[in-house]
Parts: structure tokens; C-alpha cells; sequence
């Protein structure tokens, strides 16, 4: 926390209610993450960064979010958060300085609307938390709209932000380009999801859809630094910084399963399966989604609550709109546990369906494809054979990945550092991503480069 005295106390209904918000929040984006080095790093950053704005009086607490997602935002009340998967992709205190240099940039410019807004997200929040005590089934879509519109604000507030958060670098001996950078890496990390993923890259699609489009910010953050000052002035202290987000959890929580390469695995569930070949996985609120590249096949893996004394059959068909074709449907024992598989044929795609219980969870295995033959069949069956309860053992061996730090010697490459990278289709240019590289880019011996590992 960064504490600053402020003008006139605060009242205190409005105090707590902005606690309870806060409360709200952190549940709902996962909990707070404790990382004491980088706690400390982001108080420090913020208290230099304060007195440089245009509000030097104001109170700010950084919150670090237990969330895999690359997001930062901010409310009225002078809260700021970001997540660890944002932390991950900065690579030196220039570039966090700018993130949150942009954040509080918002709280000082909306401060005459801060009543109406907090209002608005408090009932944003309350109608989220209700929905998932009432209704989890459902509440996934309402979460993923709450992260959506949190931090969206209009493009041109946007870029203001981005323009006065440069200057509040400069003035407070930042360096200004660390916004240019951090940017530049948050456009590489939205191509390598999308591409991963099998999807087209929507036009302005970054930070969770919440921001204009990266190339835009990034032309507008690198004409504000041009004017403020040159290239290589102010401090960047990429080695502080560095050591401060090793050993931070990236990707998913063990407690919400995790993606291995094709792997998905869910402890606490006791279950795991692999995707086919070449379909890239990701483990979202509601579901685990997942995509061939050619965007041809698609894939979901979700949990579903059957009726009293309802069948696996019953199950399968009451919960998939499409008709089950004749004949098609089918009991089955996949590695012990009792299944149900099925076809089903829609305008534009076919769908092998299947429903299988692991325990007291029933979960749905459904891959969509273009062209059902049987290559497709064989994929299929591929993967619902890979379907299996976890041991006791194999559950409690489950860990998160961490961020790890290795040291270039002379003539190493990216292909080489990544190489050391836990299972990951996408090594090369995950590590690329997360040191702010591009392929042309050469690595410097006796420098040290983020990996992923256990």
C-alpha cells in the first residue's frame, strides 16, 4: 500500500462500501497473489510516480490479481490492480511504471465522475457475485462481461491516459519508451493467443478487449515519448525488476486446472485428457476451449449437473441443441468410468458428443469439425480415450508453473533458452513474448531471459 496525506478525510460509508467493492472484485478475478518482492517494487513505483501527477495528494493501493490474464485497471477510490499475468510480460520497472502511470492517469482525469461510475460498478460487481452464489451454471458469461467492462473506457480516454501517463514517467525520472515496450510486448502476447488459439484476431482486440487497438496506442505512446525525451533517458532498472517476478505463478491456478501442452489437468477434480494434434487448449472460467490452428476443428471440455437419476444418454441429449442423429447414441466405459457418445449434425458443422462421469462430476467432451470422416473419428476417439480419473498421487504432484530466470552464454538463442521451457507447443515464441523479443532480435551473453518451468 502507498499512502499519501489527503486533502480531507474521507467519509466513512463511503470508505467501507468501497472496501466491500474491492473485496468483490479480488473474488471475482481470482484473489489477491502475495509476491512480497514485487508488492514492495510496486509500492515504490507508485510512490515515485504520485507526486508527478496531477493529484500529488491522492492515496493509490496496488492489488496484484491471482489471474493468468494480461489486464490492469483501475477504480475511483484510488485502487489499482494488476494482474500477474501483466506482471509476466513486463520486463523491466519502466514498463510497470507506465502501466500504472496510465491507471492512475484514469483516476485523476474521471475524478468528477468517480460517484456515478463507483455507483455503476458497484452494481456491475453485486449483479457478478450473485449469479455466481445463485446460478454457476450461468454466471461465467456475467464474469467474463464484469472483466470485459471494468477498465473500458472510450478510446480517446484512452489515449489521453496513455499521453499523460508518458509524461508522468518523464517527470518522475522514468524512462517514457518503458510504455512504448510494454506495449509493443502486449501486441505480440494478443497475436500469440489468437494464433494459438485457431482464431482471426479481431481489429482492436487487446488487454481483455478493454483498450484501443495496440498499434494505435503504440503510435501515440511513441510520439508522446519523442516529445517528452530521447531515447535512453530515465531509468529502467531491468534487473530489480526481474528479480522481483521470478518465481511468480504463470498461466492457470492448479485450484482451476491447468493446460500441459494438450494436457488438461484438474486436480482437485480428479481428471484429465488430452487434445487431439493440433488443437491448442485454454482453460477459461467456464470451460476448456480449444482450436486447430486452420480453425477447422473445435473443442469443448465442461462439467454439467445432470438431473436426479438422470442417464449419461438422457444427459448428452438434454444438454446439446442439435439433433442427436438416429442410431449414434451409445453407452460406453472409457478407462473404467461410464460414458455416453453420440453424433450430432448442425448447418455448418458436425459434432461428436460424449458425456463421461469421473466420481460425482459428469463432464461433456465435445469436438466440433468441418468435415466429419474418418480422420475426424479417429481424433475423436483419440481423445476421449485419453479421458481418466487422476490417482491421489498424480492430483497432490500437480504444480503451477513458475517464472524462472536463465542466464544467455555466448552463442545461445531464443530456440535454445526455450528448449528449457516446460511442455509448451508454442515455446519459441512464448519466450520471445515474455523477454519483449522478436525473432531478428539477437540475445545478449550474461543477460537474463524469463522461462517457464516448474
Amino acid at each position: 500500500m502507498v499512502s499519501a496525506p489527503v486533502e480531507a478525510p474521507r467519509v466513512t460509508g463511503v470508505e467501507r462500501a468501497a472496501e466491500r467493492e474491492h473485496a468483490r472484485l479480488v473474488q471475482a478475478f481470482g484473489g489477491e497473489y502475495r509476491a512480497p518482492a514485487m508488492q514492495a517494487l510496486l509500492a515504490e513505483t507508485v510512490a515515485r510516480l504520485v507526486p508527478a501527477t496531477e493529484r500529488p495528494s491522492e492515496t493509490y493501493r496496488v492489488t496484484v490479481l491471482d489471474s493468468p490474464v494480461v489486464n490492469a485497471f483501475a477504480l475511483p477510490s484510488g485502487r489499482l490492480y494488476v494482474t500477474r499475468g501483466l506482471l509476466a510480460l513486463a520486463n523491466d520497472t519502466a514498463e510497470i511504471a507506465g502501466v500504472l502511470a496510465h491507471e492512475i492517469a484514469h483516476v485523476t482525469l474521471r475524478h468528477a465522475a468517480a460517484r456515478s461510475e463507483r455507483e455503476q460498478r458497484s452494481a456491475l460487481i453485486g449483479r457478478v457475485m450473485a449469479e455466481l452464489a445463485n446460478n454457476p451454471a450461468a454466471s461465467a458469461a456475467v464474469l467474463s462481461e464484469a472483466r470485459y467492462d471494468i477498465a473500458r473506457f472510450s478510446r480517446v480516454q484512452e489515449i489521453e491516459a496513455d499521453q499523460i501517463g508518458v509524461r508522468t514517467l518523464v517527470a518522475s525520472g522514468y524512462d517514457p519508451y518503458g510504455a512504448v515496450r510494454f506495449l509493443e510486448s502486449l501486441g505480440r502476447a494478443g497475436d500469440l493467443r489468437v494464433s494459438a488459439a485457431g482464431e482471426r484476431k479481431a481489429a482492436g482486440a487487446d488487454m481483455l478487449a478493454t483498450h484501443p487497438s495496440t498499434p494505435e496506442r503504440i503510435q501515440a505512446a511513441t510520439l508522446a515519448a519523442r516529445r517528452a525525451a530521447a531515447p535512453g533517458i530515465g531509468a529502467g532498472d531491468r534487473s530489480r525488476y526481474l528479480a522481483a517476478v521470478e518465481g511468480i505463478t504463470y498461466g492457470d491456478n492448479p485450484v482451476d486446472g491447468l493446460v500441459r501442452g494438450r494436457r488438461f489437468i484438474h486436480a482437485r477434480l480428479g481428471v484429465t485428457f488430452e487434445a487431439p494434434e493440433g488443437v491448442a487448449l485454454e482453460n477459461t472460467a467456464q470451460a476448456v476451449v480449444g482450436a486447430s490452428a486452420d480453425g477447422t476443428r473445435r473443442l469443448l471440455f465442461d462439467a454439467v449437473q445432470p438431473e436426479p437419476g438422470q442417464s449419461l444418454e438422457a444427459l448428452l441429449t438434454s444438454t446439446w441443441s442439435d439433433p442427436v442423429e438416429t442410431g449414434t447414441l451409445r453407452s460406453a466405459t472409457i478407462n473404467g468410468l461410464p460414458a455416453a457418445v453420440a453424433t450430432s449434425k448442425g448447418r455448418d458443422w458436425s459434432f461428436r458428443l460424449a458425456a463421461i462421469r469421473v466420481g460425482n462430476t459428469t463432464f461433456r467432451l465435445i469436438i466440433a469439425f468441418r468435415t466429419l470422416n474418418p480422420e475426424a473419428d479417429r481424433a475423436f476417439e483419440g481423445a476421449l480415450a485419453s479421458v481418466r480419473a487422476l490417482s491421489p498421487e498424480e492430483a497432490a504432484a500437480v504444480r503451477p508453473l513458475k517464472l524462472r530466470l536463465v542466464t544467455a552464454a555466448e552463442g545461445d538463442t531464443a530456440e535454445a533458452l526455450a528448449a528449457r521451457m516446460a511442455d509448451d507447443d508454442r515455446a519459441v515464441d512464448r519466450f520471445l513474448v515474455l523477454n519483449g523479443l522478436t525473432r531478428a532480435g539477437a540475445l545478449t551473453p550474461g543477460e537474463r531471459y524469463k522461462i517457464v518451468g516448474d
